[in-house]
């Protein structure tokens, strides 16, 4: 069997949540005896922030623009069974109209932001998608599950819409030693949004101008100069998915803050909720629907909404963060791992094939 992949990035964890998950899913696939590829458009911010240029999962292809690797891409794209593009996918308007014209591989949409792209949608457009596409391609995976998944269906004609969650790998993100550069009370991973913002100051900050005398640690890029940041919090740019287990190995507790649009559709894990997990960091994270599908509250983690939410639980003893933690970590790599979410999008892909054709080969 053969995969191609059409992603916003896989070679760089820089200012996005996609590689990360991207790389446990197609290693996972490629576990399976899968053939991969991933074409991902070499553009200047993640070539100056690459993790790797190539690995051993999938065969990487770099292209300037889309034009210059048409003929190759058409061609692997005849010779493969499953074609996926995604979300932010730079030019994927084009490159998904030009890939639905081939008869033969099951043609698959995979919105790692799915509230954001039909919520643009509905005001017009985006890149990567046109409202109209959506019947065109014979699955929707989606990072969000929930009711999205009814209004893929009803609202924009999806023929067959599933979830397809983050995921973690955990070869690559797991416990380790500490790390005096990452020992923090509290850390927190995510790039900026306007929309968390809030939360932000409310979650973090605030926290951490109570709590002076405790070091606090935020990694992520595009953050805006005028924030202003308290003495005892430590900003770091980008930390790569080789230090993040230091990281979260480092916390003694670590925050997930999830976009407004994510959480009003619901269903809607960051792939970093399941990296921390894994490696055993006890997590805090504010609330939305169906977060107990994939973490029971106040068992596997804790539920914070204000400034003395965050301080209680960052006073309790040592021995229940970790307890709580330890919990975590177990029902992520049960439920949660890149091994899981192979499984499940061959199993989609089967189902969307029943409905179009011949069944595909299957890999075990």
């Amino acid at each position: 069997m053969q995969i191609l992949f059409f992603g916003l990035t896989l070679s760089s964890s820089w200012g996005n949540g996609h590689a990360t998950p991207y790389r446990a899913l197609l290693k996972a696939l490629s576990q399976r005896g899968i053939r991969v590829y991933f074409f991902e458009r070499d553009v200047p911010y993640y070539a100056k922030h690459r993790d790797f240029t190539s690995c051993d999962f999938c065969q990487l292809v770099f292209y300037p623009e889309w034009q210059a690797v048409r003929e190759t891409a058409m061609r692997r794209a005849r010779d493969s069974d499953i074609v996926v593009t995604a979300s932010y996918l730079s030019e994927g308007t084009r490159i998904s109209e030009d890939l639905l014209g081939i008869h033969g591989p099951l043609h698959v949409f995979y919105d790692l932001d799915t509230p954001l792209t039909l919520n643009r949608l509905l005001r017009g457009r985006t890149e990567y998608l046109e409202a109209w596409q959506i019947p065109q391609f014979d699955l929707c995976l989606s990072f969000t599950g929930g009711r999205i998944l009814h209004r893929l269906q009803d609202d924009f004609g999806a023929r067959l819409a599933r979830p397809l969650y983050g995921c973690v790998d955990p070869d690559v993100y797991r416990r380790v030693q500490p790390s005096a550069e990452f020992t923090c009370w509290l850390s927190y991973m995510g790039t900026y949004a306007l929309d968390r913002r809030a939360k932000l100051e409310d979650l973090f900050l605030t926290p951490a101008r109570h709590l002076l005398d405790r070091r606090f640690l935020l990694a992520g890029s595009l953050y805006p100069p005028e924030l202003q940041w308290p003495a005892n919090v430590k900003c770091l740019e980008h930390v790569p998915p080789g230090q993040h287990p230091q990281l979260y190995s480092s916390s003694r507790a670590t925050l997930n803050l999830t976009r407004a649009e994510m959480a009003e559709s619901g269903y809607c894990p960051s792939g970093r909720f399941f990296e921390a997990g894994a490696c055993g960091a006890p997590l805090l994270t504010d609330e939305w629907d169906g977060l107990e599908t994939f973490f029971n509250p106040n068992e596997e983690l804790f539920l914070v909404g204000s400034p003395n939410d965050v301080e209680r639980v960052l006073s309790l003893p040592e021995e229940e963060l970790n307890r709580t933690a330890a919990r975590a970590r177990e029902r992520t790599l049960a439920e949660h791992t890149g091994a899981q979410r192979a499984q499940q999008f061959l199993r989609y892909c089967e189902e969307a094939r029943t409905l179009t054709g011949p069944e595909m080969e299957t890999v075990s």
